[in-house]
């Protein structure tokens, strides 16, 4: 398990931003079964969350025409129980961080993994999380 001092701020760089920080399977399950729009972060300490993902998400939301309804986040390596639990709801898709997901009204409709993520700019991250947005909001 990472230490506190090395998540926290990462974490707060989305729950800054409006994004809800889920810790428990609990609250996975509550806020993926909402109606409407679910975007959700499953964050990591690894360089291309803090050079790729993370920005390209920030990036995202702010060019995007629509909004989600929701933006929830869990981190790879903290929270292990959250993130099971969002892992299967992610499922066929292996286990993947950092990942950025789309669900709406509780269906998986766009999935970025982190093999999606390497080796891309934050801002080719964002363009395609936009496009997903736009679509899906």
């Amino acid at each position: 398990m990472y230490p506190e001092q090395l998540v926290l701020p990462m974490k707060e760089e989305l729950t800054d931003n409006g994004f809800r920080d889920l810790t428990t399977p609990a609250q996975v399950d509550e806020a993926l079964k909402q109606s409407g729009t679910t975007l959700a972060f499953i964050n990591s300490v690894c360089g291309c969350a803090a050079g790729a993902a993370r920005p390209g998400v920030l990036i995202a939301l702010a060019i995007s025409a629509k909004q989600p309804d929701n933006k929830v986040t869990v981190f790879a390596g903290f929270d292990h129980e959250a993130v099971a639990r969002m892992r299967e709801y992610l499922l066929p898709y292996p286990p993947s961080s950092p990942s950025i997901a789309l669900f709406k009204d509780g269906k998986l409709v766009h999935f970025v993994e982190r093999h999606d993520i390497e080796g891309y700019s934050a801002q080719m991250i964002a363009e395609n999380l936009a496009t997903a947005i736009d679509e899906h909001c």
